[in-house]
């Protein structure tokens, strides 16, 4: 009689998931959906700073809020100044990572009651194309930006002269009278659009530019503040950016950044589809339409983002120049502090829908949400903690001076035994 064979079935050991839980995902969706769609403009980032600080304080037992003259803000772990001092004597320099807390928007600074209507008069603190304006819907909100009230472009003066007077400024219609007892000069108003969502992996929302670098800076920082070996590294967020960089040309003039810092300057730029499409991964930026950034600085984070992307199949990275735009690097590199970018890609930049169309007369002018995607988004999240472990790694070898010499001890006596016989 046969020996049946008994068949043992052999369990296969789980095979643990790499990168974030999704709860983890969900919660850092959350969070930015929730700060890009705050109300903030240039000179009233009120809102946005109450959010970081209330970030700050349920995190008040490793981290620690100072603000300057200027109310740019500066997050650290409790010993900040020490750890920039200790690494001074070792050799290893601060570092911040910044963003800026605005993003284009309008600010009141008139109220007009009529016999039977309100109308507002605001002036634009960013950089639109003209034809966006034209009876595009608003909504404003009140002096505790805790509610909002429509309201509808009725006029702008596109003919202002910019020595005399810095902003478009265009008259609005409130769309309830009554609600004019609620708005005061300085209220902000915006372009009234959907409600922020995430729709097949890309977030649209209010202003990613620059609230979703504000997200993953924090993001990334509540990993690295839990590291005392990391005490060295902060956080610089910045006012005013949009109308010239202003909040951080104060934190350089005035050493809000301390001397000898590196500086990581976050941003979303506008995306280019055949050259920096969404999707394809944060960008190492080497400069922007004004300048290269600190070539040293940035080729070593870049270094480092080529490093984990071949330990790590997952992630993947761009390096680009970027040149839609300006932002804060070049800023801080002006005044000799290292800095470099790393951004992401963005569509529909400043709000505006297809920018080049409009600029050639060929469509219509449209606001719509900017938007990103949540991978390259969690990307940069990943990147930011990599590049705050790494930064001063001698593991990465990243010194183009060391390929230079390699190269040299290989072929370099080529043209020694051949000079004059080329």
């Amino acid at each position: 009689m046969p020996v049946k064979k008994r068949v043992v079935k052999v369990k296969k050991p789980a095979v643990k998931p790499s990168g974030p839980s999704p709860s983890l995902l969900r919660a850092r969706e959350r969070l930015l959906l929730e700060i890009t769609s705050l109300p903030t403009a240039a000179g009233r980032e009120a809102c946005v700073i109450a959010a970081v600080e209330r970030w700050v304080e349920a995190r008040k037992d490793r981290v620690v809020l100072a603000r300057d003259r200027f109310g740019n803000l500066t997050i650290a772990q409790h010993g900040f100044l020490e750890a920039c001092a200790k690494g001074a004597r070792s050799g290893i320099a601060p570092v911040m990572i910044t963003a800026h807390l605005d993003h284009p928007a309008f600010v009141v600074t008139a109220v007009r009651t009529k016999s039977k209507s309100v109308e507002l008069d605001l002036e634009f603190r960013g950089g639109v194309h003209d034809p966006y304006f034209n009876g595009a819907a608003l909504e404003v909100f009140d002096r505790e930006t805790k509610k909002s009230f429509d309201a509808k472009i009725v006029a702008l003066d596109s003919k202002i002269d910019p020595s005399a007077k810095p902003f478009k400024t265009v008259v609005a219609k409130l769309a309830n009278p009554a609600a004019a007892k609620r708005i005061s000069i300085g209220s902000i108003a915006r372009w009234k659009l959907p409600k922020a969502e995430v729709k097949k992996g890309i977030a649209h929302t209010h202003a990613c530019d620059d609230l979703a670098a504000v997200a993953a800076a924090l993001l990334a920082f509540d990993a690295i503040a839990r590291d005392p070996a990391l005490a060295h590294i902060a956080l610089l967020f910045t006012r005013s950016e949009e109308i010239g960089f202003i909040g951080a040309i104060g934190a350089a003039r005035e050493g809000t950044v301390p001397k000898g810092a590196r500086l990581i300057c976050l941003e979303n730029s506008r995306s280019f589809p055949h050259d920096s499409p969404i999707g394809a991964g944060p960008i190492v930026r080497v400069g922007d339409r004004l300048s290269v950034f600190t070539p040293e600085l940035t080729n070593r984070v870049g270094d480092i983002a080529a490093a984990h992307a071949k330990d790590n199949s997952s992630f993947k990275f761009q390096r680009k120049l970027m040149p839609g735009g300006a932002c804060e690097a070049t800023a801080f590199a002006s005044f000799a502090i290292a800095s470099t970018c790393v951004c992401l890609p963005l569509g529909n930049y400043h709000n505006m829908q297809d920018i080049d169309e409009v600029a050639a007369g060929r469509g219509k002018a449209r606001v719509g949400r900017e938007f990103i995607s949540m991978d390259d988004f969690n990307g940069l999240v990943e990147l930011l903690e990599v590049v705050a472990r790494r930064l001063d790694d001698s593991a990465i070898a990243g010194s183009h001076r060391q390929l230079m010499e390699t190269l040299w001890s290989r072929h370099g006596d080529l043209l020694q035994q051949n000079i004059g016989g080329a």
